[in-house]
């Protein structure tokens, strides 16, 4: 059994919704370095982006794009990473944390990449 059912990236996909609206609240109630804030903000907002997009594979599944259950993975991953060291670099670490953002970045192209070629299976068929 694999862990990347739909059932657990959605579970997961509404905890990332739910943690980019809370950093969304705190950076703009709860911080005054305009730095911090803006790191948040956009955290948040990458955050919130692909988490829509994880639930948008549910949709392209349900339309015969079978291979839109791989995007999940990188668009999770993604946000862990961009989102998760912008926001580590906001609460204090090191701006060296932040070489490791594009690699997320790059999560969220490839997961953006294998949606396309998921869509490519929709009314494939006659």
């Amino acid at each position: 059994m694999t862990f990347w059912t739909r059932r657990n990236w959605m579970t997961l996909a509404a905890l990332g919704g739910f943690a980019a609206v809370a950093v969304g609240a705190f950076a703009a109630h709860g911080v005054h370095d305009p730095k911090a804030q803006e790191w948040l903000r956009l955290g948040s907002t990458y955050g919130f982006m692909h988490t829509m997009a994880t639930f948008a594979c549910a949709t392209f599944m349900n339309i015969g794009a079978k291979r839109a259950r791989f995007a999940p993975a990188f668009f999770l991953g993604g946000t862990v990473i961009f989102s998760g060291s912008l926001y580590a670099m906001a609460l204090g670490a090191p701006r060296w944390f932040g070489a490791i953002t594009p690699i997320g970045g790059t999560l969220f192209l490839v997961g953006w990449g294998v949606l396309a070629w998921a869509a490519r299976g929709v009314d494939s068929q006659p």
